[in-house]
């Protein structure tokens, strides 16, 4: 706890707090680009600490939020077709469809198996040739090494009857894409600490030069959030625009070379459909065709079924920062995490989950 405690400090968050609305002459609007980051900003109150000074604006950094429905709708199908295994992460299983959820189709006899790690799936095949593993590899930079490791593995040990349904999603050309967007009001980012822990941030440098918006790497706990959030506010004081690290403590400038060079062996960068911002261009990761026999989108013909009919959600605005959760009508009312009608309602790292549990009573307040 010791490397824990002095990044919850309330004397140095206090301090940073204070500097902040010295430093600022002007109310500033930025975005933390991390789901995780927006849990923690909740739970430990940092907006309402800079309520008078900073906005802080919550992005599409929950990459179970983002995953497209037809993703989901064929991970579905591919878990009640004979003989195939769906393996996925937990959060995972209560995200909705068009129509059901995996949860609901394993109820309805669907294989689906929970694992801790894309090796857990790799293992099950190994050990049981007679079924076809698939694991649903869903995430941001973060887990695409743990992912590629997998196929590499599989491919090196000949394991054949494993593969993986792809839908990772790069994070610099969603904020591009949100720069872009012409109503557009962040002037910064808190860029997300454990993606850059796997990337490092030099990419992040053009992005920065050509849209005038400086870009701060940041932790998770409040004395990281802050520190961030100040050196986001003293640049656009200054009115000037660069990448900073203040998560020096896991990031390094190039990140885990190591780790990015096997990403890049076993995927290559393609256009990527983001749940509620459309197709971004060159924003996902999919197999090379190298590994192509490892690739469930080519070895299985996988039905989509058509999409359901619309429902009052508005996640779609919510995961590019243009509504809070409670601008919603059916946060709360009918989308609850017991029955939720959009992913980030459902993620452990989703905007509406984090202001389910820590704002609830605000949005009831505020209807009464």
């Amino acid at each position: 706890m010791k490397y824990l405690e002095e990044y919850r400090d309330r004397a140095l968050v206090d301090k940073l707090v204070a500097k902040i609305h010295q430093s600022a002459t002007r109310r500033h609007t930025l975005m933390e680009v991390c789901g995780g980051q927006t849990h923690a900003i909740l739970r430990f109150g940092i907006d309402a600490l800079l309520e008078k000074t900073v906005t802080l604006v919550h992005g599409p950094g929950c990459p179970v939020c983002v995953t497209p429905v037809a993703m989901i709708d064929q991970a579905i199908a591919l878990a009640q077709m004979p003989d195939v295994v769906l393996c996925t992460f937990g959060d995972m299983m209560r995200v909705p469809g068009s129509r059901q959820s995996l949860l609901e189709a394993r109820a309805q006899g669907g294989q689906v198996r929970m694992v801790y790690s894309p090796l857990d799936a790799v293992k099950l095949a190994q050990a049981d040739p007679t079924k076809q593993y698939v694991f649903f590899a869903v995430g941001f930079e973060t887990t695409a090494p743990a992912n590629a490791l997998a196929v590499y593995q599989a491919d090196q040990q000949g394991i054949s009857n494993f593969a993986i349904l792809s839908t990772h999603v790069l994070v610099r050309p969603a904020m591009e894409t949100i720069l872009k967007h012409p109503d557009c009001r962040i002037e910064g980012f808190l860029a997300a600490g454990h993606v850059c822990t796997i990337t490092g941030y030099a990419g992040y440098e053009a992005l920065c030069e050509q849209y005038k918006t400086p870009i701060v790497v940041t932790g998770f706990e409040p004395v990281d959030i802050l520190s961030g959030v100040l050196h986001c506010v003293e640049q656009l004081e200054a009115g000037v625009a660069s990448v900073q690290n203040a998560y020096t403590r896991s990031v390094q400038r190039e990140g885990n070379q190591q780790a990015w060079r096997l990403v890049e062996t076993v995927f290559e960068v393609t256009d990527q459909e983001w749940r509620g911002m459309g197709t971004i261009p060159r924003s996902g990761l999919r197999l090379r065709s190298r590994y192509g026999a490892h690739d469930a989108a080519q070895r299985f013909e996988i039905p989509t079924p058509e999409p359901a009919a619309a429902n009052p959600c508005r996640a779609a605005e919510v995961l590019q920062g243009f509504i809070t959760p409670h601008e919603c009508p059916a946060f709360g009312v009918s989308c609850t995490p017991e029955a939720p009608l959009g992913a980030p309602m459902v993620s452990s790292e989703g905007a509406c989950a984090a202001y389910y549990r820590y704002r609830r009573t605000e949005a009831l307040n505020t209807e009464g």
